[in-house]
């Protein structure tokens, strides 16, 4: 990288940023490196350096709970939680490795094809927890450079105080009816990389007259995909266009008046991924938040406490929640974000005006 602006095409070479293979490839090369366990030696070496640093775009509440769990776990490493929307994230590394500033250890974005930007890139560093191990394939990079730390949906969503559950919309197609006109809020894909990758999902299922059409439903935009459950929530607007499935657990858990909605047509899919950098100041402190970002104990948490799903095979699921495998979902493929990200970004901010 050799700008200090980096864009989702600049950050490769114009060849680089189309790739034949999704971010998690199946494939296990002779030499991927082996599941590594947590040793003594390495919970020493991490105290000695006695900090993580984690960009994350994961819920504020969540990554610092998560923190705080593994700073109980592990008395003298204190971890520095760095929040904002993934894209923030990803444009920040950008600056910072520009400069040859390298401030962070772990990283999570809500747009795993920022992974494929920083492997191309050669700037990951390979380790599997573990854990991870015992992932899915789909869920796991086969060179062992980063797996799935969290899954979601991006969802409709509604208020139950202002909508009654019969006049809900059940589909996509359904929040085109004039009666909404005002009354929807959505989130923007320059800013939230959940709303980026449901934006592509959609544009590629549902096409871009979609979009067009809900441009004139008088929209509320904002930027964030945790910002329409909260403006859902005070009552701003009736219903959500879409935004995180799991903020609206969170919500609906506390009592509040919201409702989630799996459309028909499909929800989109959403995975963020941890990965470590091979210039990490804490290298070793790194390696042991990232074990523990996947372990059962950790995973179990943020489906508990943070109303997400995980690909961990021993977690369990909330009871009162749909289970995953009974929603129907549209199809992720972070290589084609990548590839077509900021042709997205420029169609929407042309069809939104915003």
């Amino acid at each position: 990288m050799t700008s200090t602006k980096i864009s989702r095409r600049s950050a490769l070479k114009a060849t680089g940023a189309v790739l034949a293979t999704a971010a998690f490839s199946t494939r296990v090369l002779a030499d991927a490196p082996p599941a590594e366990p947590v040793t003594q030696a390495l919970i020493d070496a991490a105290k000695k350096e006695g900090q993580v640093v984690y960009y994350t775009s994961t819920d504020l509440p969540v990554a610092e709970k998560l923190a705080k769990a593994f700073e109980a776990r592990y008395s003298g490493i204190a971890v520095r939680v760095e929040r904002t929307g993934a894209e923030r994230v990803f444009q920040r590394i950008g600056q910072e490795y520009a400069s040859s500033i390298h401030a962070v250890d772990v990283v999570n974005s809500s747009d795993a094809a920022h992974f494929i930007v920083w492997k191309r890139d050669g700037i990951l560093a390979p380790y599997v927890p573990e854990d991870v191990a015992k992932y899915p394939a789909e869920h796991r990079d086969g060179d062992g450079q980063f797996a799935s730390f969290r899954v979601w949906l991006s969802i409709i969503a509604f208020n139950t105080s202002l909508v009654k559950p019969e006049d809900a919309p059940k589909s996509f197609a359904d929040l085109l009816d004039p009666k909404w006109k005002g009354k929807i809020v959505k989130a923007h894909p320059g800013y939230s990389g959940t709303i980026m990758t449901a934006t592509y999902q959609m544009q590629r299922d549902l096409g871009w007259g979609f979009f067009e059409q809900l441009a004139k439903q008088n929209i509320m935009q904002v930027q964030s995909s945790a910002d329409p459950p909260k403006k859902l929530d005070l009552g701003e607007r009736a219903v959500m266009a879409d935004g995180n499935e799991y903020n609206i657990f969170q919500l609906r858990e506390a009592g509040r008046p919201v409702e989630p909605v799996y459309a028909s047509e499909g929800s989109p899919l959403i995975v963020g991924p941890n990965g470590i950098f091979k210039s990490s100041p804490n290298p070793n402190a790194a390696k042991l938040f990232q074990s523990f970002c996947f372990s059962r104990e950790a995973q179990q948490m943020i489906i508990d406490v943070g109303g997400l799903r995980s690909a961990h095979p021993d977690t369990q699921e909330k009871a009162g929640r749909k289970l995953l495998k009974d929603i129907k979902t549209m199809k992720d493929d972070p290589a084609a974000v990548e590839n077509e990200g900021e042709a997205i970004k420029q169609r929407y901010t042309k069809i939104f005006r915003v």
